[in-house]
Parts: structure tokens; C-alpha cells; sequence
């Protein structure tokens, strides 16, 4: 028997650096991690010892011998990536490897004292950034966040009904109570606080704000009422503050959501679960009442290009397939959707999309009866129909889809901290391997460091580059000197921000939406307001 890796893999690597034979890839920091939406456990090498599903963060390993039968296809996956691999190997010829040096990650001077470090986003990215730092080194950190609850993306940008995936949360957050941690919540560095102030009391400060921008179409009409980004729509679900309650209407039987990244599917699979499925989780409540009155029956993906093209992985398209009493269906209106998908390489995201029913949607007119998903590509968005609010939109072929709300799910952008180098273009600080262009003692991680591409586990690998660059400044002398403390920061946060929250507020928040869950049987029931989520912490 073998272990088989499933949907909720998030790439973060525990398991590799456990398995005692090697037979998990492909390995971070290689091309092929670089481009595959998961890991592999390959089924001819493994030996059952069942050390990779210990290590897993989200419980994505599991014995093949208890896979269901939809689950069956993450073995064949496998199956497939080493038959893929093994073929490439032989077609490359013999490869002979030579004996490396010895290779050291971390090798750290025996005098070093360690630093004061202000991590700004408590993310992934910044806590991934803060273990190393913890582990390897005795610095302190100080965990900033403008909300005044931590967790970022894992909180709000998961998906409900991934609560293995949102395990990750748990895992990074035993970080909150580290000994040499200290959490500032409710705190918008650059906005309350100038970024001088962070630079005049640590020795180095990682930004991990993250992109919390949605992308533009650029399309006469984005601008009306009903009309939303994937970050808008992602944050409606999940309870984010900066989304009331009200911004987002299920109006008619269809919704529309321009893109096929792993966004707009999540988008597109809450918008068609079962309600009653969705109770079970942490969704936003205001979110779980509208989508149980929702008159949605059909959803409508648009991809600009071919299927070819689609920025979706294997897992999340896979579990389109698997949802009960939802119909997944390509339109094959233009021929070139059905050419690709035949001819697609075995492995690729046009290849996922055969045994699909093809078929020519009526966009234009009411859904038909059922409830269904469709994938419309070579379809790009001239326009968003409607005067008042949206109602659906035109394609540049004057196909006409009609549908609200209209969701744009093509991408995550940066957004600026005031005082920090910015490239507007690619939403990004302009970095060196990390360390921020013309400010010293500054760097960057995560989605601000690279775009918004990747998911939670490749936060590891880049964290880890990015911290190495802050010690190497630390060891050669390059970091400006401190004029004050963590203490005076702290002081001048609060004079800023008189409700800054702390590790004991955050737990009291926790366990307050934790309660609020039990009474439903749901894992917690989140407070959707910063007004909520302060006085749940002062215990006002």
C-alpha cells in the first residue's frame, strides 16, 4: 500500500523534508515545483511509514486503501506524474549524478544576539517568515496587522468548505503565544503609522501585506452597481471587514465570473453548493443567508483564451466534477474549444476537461432547468450590460451573457504602503532576492514580493530566501541602526490607535466566534465587522 496526496495539498514541503526514501516531489526550489499545482507520492518507491501524512499541515496524505471513489483519481494522478517523468528521463538519456559538497542553509556566527524584527502581515507569507527567524535565530518579532484579528489569506481567502486547507492557520498561529513574539493588531503601517517609525525602532521590517486588489477589465461599465472583483467577492463569503454585509446581491438564475484560475472556480463552486453544506462551515452568516434565498441555478466561467490556457489546477477543477447535483459542461461554441481539449497533452488543464458534456449555451436567455457550471472559453469581455446595475455582459463577438452579479476573478494586485518603493504595474515592492530597492533594513515577502501567483506552501520557499537576505545584511554590517525599541513602537501604535489588540484579545476574539459556531455545530461563526471584532476583544 502507498500514501496518496489529495486536493487540500498546499505545496508547503513538511512532507519531503520527512520521508526517509525520497519518493515525494517534485522538490522546492526545482522548475517542476515551480510549475505543478501539488506533490506527488510516488506509489512504486513508498514504504507506508506514514511519516508524510504526520508532517502535512492541511491532512492532505492519506492511505490509498481508504480513498473513496472519487478520491481514486488523486492516485491516478500520481500514477500519472511518475509515468510523465519517467518517459522525459528516458527521452533526456542517461543522467549520472556526481556527489555535492555538503549544503548548509543556515550557518549563523556563535556570537549572534539576534534582532528585533516588526513583520508587517500575519499571512502565510509573514508567519512563514517569522518561524525561520524564531527557529533559527534568538531574534524577537512583532506580528503587525492593519485588521485587528491575524491570519490573512488562510482567514479570508480560503474557502470555506476547505476547512483541512484553513488547518494551516492553526498550525503557523501557535506562533501568537511564541515567547518572543509579540502581536499588534488593528495597526495600518503607513496610514496610522509612518514606516519611519517601524525603521526607527527595529532592526528590520518584512512587509508580507500581501495584494489585496482585484485586477481590472478595463471594460466600459466595471464600474456599476453589482459589478465585483474576485477579492471583493472572496471577502463577502469569508466575513472580511472591508466588505459589509450588503455589497453583494444574488439577483437573477445566473451568475457570471470572468476568469478560470483557482479564484473564480472557488467562486463559482460556492455560488452552486448546497447551503445546507456550506452551514457546516465557517462561512460569513450574512453570506449563508443570501445564497440560501439565491435564485442561482447556473454559473457561467469566461476564459479570454483557450482551454489550453486555463490557470485552474487539477485539484480544483477535480472538484467541480465531484459536486452532487451540479453539472459541470464546457460550451463548445467555437470549435477550436473542442480541438484543444482532444488534442491536449495527457496531464495539461484542456485534458482535465475531457469526459465533460460539450454543448452550446444559450447565454442570452434563461438557464436551463437543473443547476450547472459552465466553462465558455475564447471569450473575452468587451463590456458589463446595464444602466442602473449590472445585468450581464458582451463579449467582443457581441455574444451576449446575461447574469449578475458579475464577478472578476482575473488576478490579485498590490496595493502601495505609503513610504515604500512601489512598481504600480506589477503590483510589487521592487526587491533584490527580498530586500526592498532604496530602503535599507527593508524587505519584502509573499504576494507583495513576487505578485499574486502561487499558493500557501510556496510562501515557505520564498520567506526562506528572504530571510537569508536579512541576515546576510545582518552579518555584514548592513542594516541601519536602531534609534529606539519594540517597546516605543508599541507606545506610538497606541497613541495612534488606542484599540490595538494583542495576542490575549486575539484568543478572546477566537473563542468568541468559536462560541458563537457551537450552538449550529459550526467550527466558529466570524464576526464580519471591525467595530465586532474589537469589542469581542476588549470584551466591551
Amino acid at each position: 500500500m502507498t500514501y496518496v496526496i489529495t486536493q487540500n495539498c498546499c505545496k508547503d514541503a513538511s512532507c519531503v523534508s520527512v520521508c526517509p526514501v525520497n519518493c515525494i516531489s517534485p522538490l522546492p526550489g526545482t522548475r517542476a515545483y515551480d510549475v505543478e499545482p501539488m506533490l506527488y507520492i510516488d506509489p512504486e518507491v513508498c514504504i507506508d511509514c506514514g511519516a508524510c501524512a504526520d508532517a502535512c499541515p492541511v491532512d492532505a496524505i492519506v492511505p490509498a486503501d481508504v480513498l473513496s471513489e472519487t478520491e481514486q483519481v488523486y492516485a491516478d494522478l500520481a500514477t500519472g506524474y511518475y509515468a510523465r517523468s519517467e518517459r522525459e528521463a528516458v527521452a533526456a538519456g542517461p543522467l549520472f549524478h556526481d556527489w555535492n559538497a555538503a549544503r548548509y542553509d543556515w550557518i549563523l556566527p556563535s556570537d549572534f544576539a539576534g534582532l528585533d524584527v516588526a513583520v508587517v502581515g500575519t499571512g502565510p507569507a509573514g508567519l512563514y517568515a517569522a518561524e525561520l527567524l524564531l527557529l533559527h535565530t534568538r531574534s524577537t518579532v512583532t506580528l503587525i496587522d492593519r485588521l485587528p484579528v491575524a491570519g490573512g489569506l488562510v482567514r479570508y481567502g480560503v474557502a470555506p468548505d476547505h476547512p483541512s486547507t484553513k488547518r494551516i492557520g492553526s498550525a503557523l498561529g501557535r506562533l501568537y503565544d511564541h515567547p518572543r513574539v509579540r502581536l499588534v493588531l488593528g495597526v495600518d503601517v503607513g496610514t496610522d503609522v509612518p514606516v519611519e517609525e517601524l525603521t526607527r525602532n527595529f532592526d528590520a521590517v518584512i512587509y508580507a501585506v500581501g495584494a489585496a486588489t482585484g485586477r481590472r477589465l478595463e471594460v466600459p461599465g466595471e464600474d456599476l452597481p453589482g459589478v465585483h472583483s474576485g477579492p471583493e467577492f472572496v471577502g463577502w463569503y469569508n466575513a472580511h471587514p472591508d466588505v459589509p454585509a450588503g455589497d453583494v446581491e444574488l439577483a437573477s438564475e445566473r451568475a457570471v465570473v470572468v476568469g478560470t484560475g483557482n479564484v473564480a472556480l472557488d467562486i463559482a463552486r460556492i455560488l452552486s453548493s448546497d447551503p445546507e453544506d456550506l452551514a457546516r462551515t465557517d462561512i460569513a452568516d450574512h453570506a449563508l443567508a443570501a445564497l440560501r434565498s439565491s435564485p442561482v441555478r447556473e454559473v457561467v466561467l469566461l476564459g479570454r483564451r483557450g482551454p489550453e490556457h486555463a490557470a485552474y489546477s487539477a485539484p480544483e477543477l477535480l472538484a467541480l466534477r465531484r459536486m452532487p447535483g451540479v453539472e459541470l459542461v464546457v460550451d463548445d461554441a467555437d470549435p477550436r474549444t473542442s480541438e484543444a481539449i482532444d488534442n491536449a497533452p495527457d496531464g495539461s488543464s484542456a485534458a482535465l476537461l475531457r469526459g465533460l458534456r460539450r454543448t452550446s449555451v444559450d447565454t442570452a436567455s434563461a438557464p436551463e432547468p437543473g443547476r450547472r457550471i459552465v466553462l465558455r472559453f475564447a471569450s473575452s469581455v468587451a463590456g458589463v450590460l446595464g444602466d442602473d446595475t449590472a445585468r450581464g455582459v458582451c463579449l467582443v463577438d457581441g455574444t451576449e451573457v446575461l447574469g449578475a452579479p458579475v464577478v472578476s476573478a482575473i488576478g490579485y494586485g498590490g496595493r502601495a504602503v505609503p513610504g515604500l518603493p512601489f512598481d504600480a504595474a506589477n503590483g510589487t515592492a521592487p526587491h533584490e532576492a527580498g530586500r526592498i530597492s532604496g530602503s535599507p533594513g527593508t524587505y519584502a515577502v509573499g504576494w507583495f514580493k513576487r505578485g499574486s501567483s502561487g499558493g500557501i506552501g510556496d510562501n515557505r520557499l520564498d520567506a526562506a530566501e528572504t530571510v537569508r537576505t536579512l541576515l546576510d545584511d545582518a552579518f555584514a554590517g548592513r542594516l541601519p541602526k536602531s534609534a529606539g525599541s519594540p517597546r516605543s513602537f508599541v507606545r506610538a501604535a497606541k497613541r495612534a490607535r488606542p484599540d490595538v489588540l494583542g495576542a490575549k484579545e486575539l484568543a478572546r476574539i477566537l473563542a468568541a466566534e468559536q462560541e458563537r459556531g457551537r450552538a449550529d455545530g459550526r467550527p466558529a461563526v466570524k464576526l464580519a465587522s471591525v467595530e465586532e471584532l474589537v469589542a469581542a476583544g476588549l470584551r466591551r
